[in-house]
């Protein structure tokens, strides 16, 4: 459908920075760039204002800001809810997605130094995905991957480059343990990756 591809096109452009934090958005000019009306346009936007990518300021509609408040707020649910869906996966992960949780292990281990921020966070991000459709629970998923969706546009902020080890600590120990089965393991390393992204992106705002 002609409203699902603007959506995406323009939430895409939101999360990836394409379409920068307070940016006012012209209905003319994502009109003539999805080769559309004006019409499909706005109910994208109010559709995305509901989700809260873009605010409403009178007629003019606004990328939403990079707030810390809301990142907090995220935070606090995907402490609670990305952990349990972690040990969903582990429990039900099919051998079709452990062998590409493999395939993703030797990706991340093979990593060179010069890699972009884009680049590692879209990395990061594969897992997240990979681990909650594991989950088996499509409510689940689709709320953390809206709320991870939220995160990368602060991760796609920080000025400077990432350190490549320590982003990748935990990644590689939540990979170990869900094809350990390692039900400890698995919690400490999820709960430790979702606080120091937190202190990472509180460092830097």
């Amino acid at each position: 459908m002609e409203s699902n591809r603007i959506y995406q096109s323009i939430k895409e452009k939101i999360i990836w920075l394409e379409y920068e934090p307070e940016r006012v958005l012209n209905l003319s000019e994502l009109a003539e760039h999805c080769g559309t009306s004006r019409t499909p346009i706005k109910e994208v936007l109010i559709f995305l204002q509901a989700e809260g990518w873009v605010l409403r300021t009178g007629s003019h509609f606004m990328v939403t800001p990079l707030s810390l408040n809301r990142i907090r707020e995220i935070t606090e649910i995907r402490a609670s809810l990305e952990t349990q869906a972690y040990l969903w996966a582990m429990q039900r992960i099919s051998v079709e997605e452990l062998i590409a949780l493999t395939h993703l292990e030797n990706e991340i281990a093979g990593i060179e130094c010069a890699i972009s921020n884009k680049r590692l966070i879209a990395l990061d991000s594969r897992l997240h995905a990979m681990l909650y459709r594991a989950s088996r629970n499509a409510q689940t998923a689709r709320l953390l991957e809206n709320l991870l969706a939220q995160y990368l546009r602060f991760w796609l902020s920080i000025p400077r480059e990432i350190d490549i080890p320590s982003f990748f600590e935990e990644t590689k120990r939540i990979i170990r343990a869900v094809k350990g089965k390692d039900e400890k393991g698995l919690r400490a390393a999820s709960e430790e990756h979702i606080r120091k992204s937190f202190e990472e992106i509180m460092g830097t705002f």
